[in-house]
């Protein structure tokens, strides 16, 4: 009996990259991360604004009322930063009150990506909601 050879479409014979990872052309690109009390999610943009990779504290494996920690987020900020290379240069905007946004600015720091800027782009409100209506006796 002959030896099958195999397919060159096989997957066995796959060459480039490991699955998720994304080389990105664009030297520089910028960082999201939006940081809720519930929940941390970290996107990497190019100049354009279009999508290059995500990841949450939910996409990390956390679930429930863990996925607003701190560890969590910075779990989430690995995961998007580890799945792309070629990006040496980012913005970082921080928006939301959440306990993320430190720990993943961490570890967005320490990923070796230099970073522009930070900015913090959490929505303020110039005048508030309007007041319930004064209460009648």
């Amino acid at each position: 009996m002959t030896k099958a050879m195999p397919r060159i479409g096989s997957r066995k014979n796959r060459r480039g990259t490991p699955k998720g990872i994304i080389h990105v052309q664009a030297p520089k690109g910028i960082i999201h991360v939006q940081a809720s009390f519930g929940n941390t999610i970290v996107t990497v943009t190019d100049v354009r604004g279009r999508v290059v990779s995500w990841a949450s504290a939910g996409t990390a494996k956390f679930k429930g009322p863990r996925k607003g920690t701190p560890y969590a987020a910075q779990a989430a900020a690995i995961r998007a930063i580890h799945a792309i290379r070629g990006m040496r240069r980012a913005e970082v905007m921080l928006k939301g009150p959440g306990l993320g946004r430190d720990a993943a600015l961490r570890t967005i720091r320490r990923s070796g990506i230099l970073l522009s800027f930070v900015c913090d782009v959490t929505p303020i409100p110039h005048n508030g909601c309007r007041p319930p209506k004064k209460r009648r006796v």
